[in-house]
């Protein structure tokens, strides 16, 4: 199997991409089948946490060079990138609203839309052989997977700005310094270091992580005055759920709540 899930203790969801599906992640072929299983962990009621990782020397190396060759031929590239894009943007916004959390295990090398994969996680984490690049200047294309408006969130403008026009290359422990990932781990402890912080990250009521995670994608674009109006509606929301009963009734009984 190309992308393999397996479920793991504390309602962690593991997914594997192998093979080709991390060498040439984003294919009319393989692509669809990493969005399936991305998808399938998002909506099953028990999964709490995704935790992505790849291959060997590959996180999510991106596009397949040879169908982009060969679209130029037929003459089919636009067609080709608007499938592909069709099937990536999508995902990443489901990936981005869901209450469960992404965790990206960065074992070695995201490039292009596998970048934007990585960075569309709520959290990541690497091994020594982790690498980023976007790769598309040498490629002659312009960004895409939401590499410019997730990066800058991380890193800030001018990193972002010299990441894509110098066309850079960031290792493990660059990474770390600028701030696009969370932790440097051996590569053993990867899977385990990514599944402790899903574990933590999830723990949370539903609610709580769905407008926890949309209020901080939405912060960079409202004026302070509107934040509050829509923190204002959004914890009034909250003011129904059972995790809320939970949360003030476990704080009364001096012990750790425990949310479905």
């Amino acid at each position: 199997m190309a992308v393999t899930s397996t479920d793991l203790d504390d309602g962690i969801r593991l997914i594997q991409l192998s093979g080709q599906s991390a060498t040439q992640s984003f294919s009319r072929e393989f692509l669809p089948q990493i969005a399936q299983a991305i998808d399938a962990g998002l909506i099953h009621p028990d999964i709490r946490a995704i935790v992505l990782t790849g291959e060997g020397k590959f996180f999510s190396a991106g596009a397949d060079i040879n169908a982009f060759a060969q679209s130029i031929l037929d003459q089919d590239a636009p067609q080709l990138i608007r499938d592909l894009t069709g099937v990536l943007h999508p995902l990443l916004m489901r990936m981005r609203q869901s209450s469960t959390m992404s965790i990206a295990a960065i074992n070695g090398a995201c490039a292009g839309g596998g970048l934007g994969l990585a960075l569309a996680c709520d959290a990541r984490i690497a091994s020594p052989g982790a690498k980023m690049a976007a790769s598309y200047s040498s490629m002659g294309l312009s960004p895409d997977g939401g590499t410019t408006w997730l990066l800058p969130r991380l890193v800030g403008d001018q990193v972002s700005r010299r990441f894509f026009f110098e066309n850079e290359i960031w290792n493990a422990k660059q990474c770390v310094e600028v701030g696009a990932v969370d932790a440097l781990v051996s590569e053993e402890e990867l899977i385990e270091a990514a599944c402790q912080i899903a574990a933590r990250w999830s723990q949370w009521g539903q609610h709580t992580k769905e407008a926890t995670k949309h209020l901080l994608d939405v912060q960079s674009v409202n004026d302070f005055e509107t934040h509050l109006k829509h923190e204002r509606t959004l914890i009034e929301a909250a003011g129904t759920t059972d995790a809320f009963k939970e949360g003030v009734t476990a704080f009364i009984e001096k012990r750790k709540p425990t949310f479905q």
